[in-house]
This record gives structure tokens, C-alpha cells and sequence, in this order.
């Protein structure tokens, strides 16, 4: 079989602090690459604002090339991917480019691998916003039938990419992703946090999930609601702001959580590892995942968890995690209730959450990926 030997990374789509779980995806896996393969030559083809953020893994483990792009607009984003990554890939010689944000290069004379995480653009259409929709419903099914390999991030995505893209399973690889593990940063001390978010002395319930419809946050606010509240914990809602967003503090002023809620913009690495260390319990009630990494990062570090019960969701948590209907209010409402009345079923979530993130590693991560690569060489 073949043997890869120089790899080109698509960052063009990366606008570090606005594209969440696919920033920590590219970060940690080019890190586990060049972990798990010293011999390999790792190039990056970073956006303008990529490249603006460095020291970062695709420049610290990697040789970076720049493409003069700025794919906060979505327009910029396609002209770097289909007109000046190819060309980009040609000079530098790669063997393969492999896009990690499900949609990439539709030609070159290079293999191809891509990442797709999900088809939320098909599920959940008001997922993605704008001119954004639409590129994913052209994009999206072009690059997965011209890659040699596409990557499955589970087998919820995996059974997806058969069924609506028509593609044959055996040009899939699923390849899970791992967990970032605590440690890497100091967390932010929680009087400090507790301080500078007015968070009181109040029980603390975290969600860490992209303020957009598919998230479900509006009915976590009527679950929230349905709770005492006398004893109601603080919501805190960390992450870019969104169009959305103004749906969601309309709807929280509206049930009268105002008090009770509290919507963060994007927070640092040492601010969430401190959040995630100062609450009580971790929720997440999306309608659709491709994978669910935050649920494993939740658990990893010792937070019980409730999410919903559906999709890959279900495949990643397992029986670590209190699952609910995500269309159920009252359902949402009984598990946050259970995560925060429950000591016994909560030491047992802990206990069974970190056992199950432990089973995902990026270390395994990246050996799927390197071959994933073989196989595009062969083919």
C-alpha cells in the first residue's frame, strides 16, 4: 500500500473563535498527526485570519501557506477552496489535501480526502444561514463523490452520507473524533468566574453548543422554566454571538429567565475549563449531531451530563448520560431536574462519563485518518 508522506490541510474555511468544534477538531488532530507520524510533512493552506491567529497547531506542527482569503464571507471561502487551493497544493507538492470542514476542492491533480461531519444542511436547513445554506447543498455532495476517501466522523454520519448523497460505504471511513483532555491550560478560578459573570453563589448549569436553531436552546429555556424557582440554577450560554441569539434573549425575557440565563460571547480556553469545572451538570439538547464532542469533553472532565437521546448523540454518550426526547419540553426539564436533586445517579454519570471519553482519543483518531490517506493513495 502506499505510503503518504506529504499532506495538505484545507484551513481556508477557519475563522479562529467562530467555527467551534471544527477549530477544535483541525487543532487536535494536526497535533496527533504529527504525534502519531514524525516522517510526515504536514502542510497548511490557512485563511488570512488563520494565519493571523498563529502560534496555533497548523502553524506550530506544520508548514503554513497562506491563501489570501477571508471565509467569514462565504463567497471568499468558496473562491479559496475551489480557485486558489488547487493551485496553492500544485507548487507545494503535496500528495493528497484533506478538507476537514465537509466541503473542499473539487479538482486538482492531487488525491482528495474530506471530513464530513454532518448533513445538518439537510436535516436542519435553518441550521445554516444565508448564501451558506445553499453552498453546502452544492458543495457538499460535489467534493464527497470527487474525494478518494471521505471520513465519517460516526456512523450516524456515515449512514447519512449513504443514504443522501448516494455515496458506496465502502469509500467511507469512519473515524471518530477524540478528546481534548484538561490540563493543556489553567483553568480560570471560580470565585473569579463566578465574580465576573454575576453568577452568585447559584448552582451552575453549562451547555456549550453554536447559538442556532438546530441547538435546540429554545426549549431548553422552557425546560428551565418548568423548573422551582426557588432552587433554578444559572444557565450559562457560552459562544459566538448569532442572528439567533436575539430569538433566544427575546424568549428568556419572555418566560422571565432573564435573571436566570446568562448569554457569553466566546470565551477563552482557561475561562471554559473553569466553567466546565464550577458546574453542576452539562446539557445538550440538539436536534441533529454528526458527533456530539462536546458531551465527551463534558464527561472527560467529571460533569454529569444530559443530552438528547437521538442520532449520534446516542452513539457517542452510550449509557453515560440521562438522554431525553429533544422535542420534549417536560422531558428536558425531568433530567435537568435529576442531574441537580439525584446525588447517587449523579457520582454514578461521573463515574461512567469519564470511563466512557476515555475510549475516545485522538491518538486513535489519527491512526484512522492516516489510513484513510492509504487507502486515497491506492485508489
Amino acid at each position: 500500500m502506499p505510503v503518504v508522506r506529504h499532506v495538505g490541510i484545507n484551513l481556508v474555511w477557519l475563522v479562529p473563535g467562530q467555527t467551534g468544534g471544527l477549530e477544535t477538531y483541525a487543532g487536535a488532530l494536526i497535533r496527533a498527526l504529527r504525534e502519531t507520524s514524525a516522517d510526515l510533512r504536514i502542510t497548511t493552506f490557512l485563511s488570512r485570519d488563520a494565519a493571523a491567529a498563529a502560534p496555533a497547531p497548523w502553524t506550530t506542527y506544520a508548514d503554513p501557506i497562506v491563501v489570501p482569503v477571508s471565509p467569514a464571507r462565504r463567497v471568499e471561502w468558496v473562491r479559496g477552496e475551489q480557485q486558489l487551493l488547487p493551485r496553492a497544493a500544485a507548487r507545494a507538492g503535496v500528495q493528497l489535501v484533506h478538507s476537514l470542514a465537509s466541503t473542499g476542492p473539487a479538482w486538482g491533480r492531487f488525491h482528495r480526502v474530506t471530513t464530513v461531519h454532518d448533513l445538518i444542511y439537510r436535516h436542519v436547513p435553518e441550521a445554516h444561514f444565508g448564501v451558506r445554506s445553499l453552498g453546502m447543498r452544492v458543495l457538499v455532495p460535489l467534493v464527497a463523490r470527487r474525494s478518494d476517501r471521505v471520513i465519517a466522523v460516526s456512523r450516524t454520519t456515515r449512514d447519512d452520507i449513504v443514504e443522501l448523497l448516494h455515496l458506496p460505504p465502502d469509500r467511507i471511513d469512519v473515524v471518530p473524533n477524540g478528546v481534548t483532555l484538561p490540563g493543556a491550560v489553567a483553568p480560570t478560578p471560580t470565585p473569579e468566574l463566578r465574580e465576573r459573570f454575576d453568577l452568585g453563589e447559584r448552582r451552575l448549569l453549562l451547555t456549550a453548543a453554536a447559538k442556532r436553531p438546530h441547538k435546540n436552546l429554545m426549549r431548553l429555556l422552557d425546560a428551565l422554566a418548568l423548573l422551582d424557582s426557588a432552587s433554578r440554577p444559572v444557565l450559562v450560554l457560552p459562544g459566538y454571538p448569532t442572528p439567533h441569539e436575539r430569538e433566544l434573549r427575546a424568549r428568556a425575557g419572555a418566560l422571565r429567565l432573564a435573571g436566570d440565563v446568562r448569554f457569553l460571547a466566546w470565551v477563552s480556553r482557561e475561562d471554559m475549563e473553569g466553567l466546565y469545572a464550577a458546574a453542576d451538570a452539562f446539557v445538550f439538547p440538539s436536534l441533529y449531531e454528526g458527533f456530539g464532542l462536546p458531551v465527551l469533553e463534558a464527561m472527560e472532565r467529571g460533569v454529569p451530563v444530559a443530552c438528547s437521546g437521538s442520532g449520534a448523540l446516542a452513539e457517542v454518550a452510550g449509557d453515560a448520560a440521562l438522554t431525553f426526547d429533544p422535542l420534549s419540553v417536560r422531558e428536558i426539564a425531568d433530567a435537568l431536574a435529576a442531574l441537580l436533586t439525584d446525588p447517587a445517579r449523579v457520582e454514578q454519570l461521573r463515574e461512567r462519563g469519564r470511563r466512557r471519553a476515555s475510549e475516545f482519543t485522538w491518538a486513535r483518531a489519527a491512526r484512522g485518518t492516516l489510513a484513510s490517506y492509504e487507502r486515497a493513495l491506492s485508489r
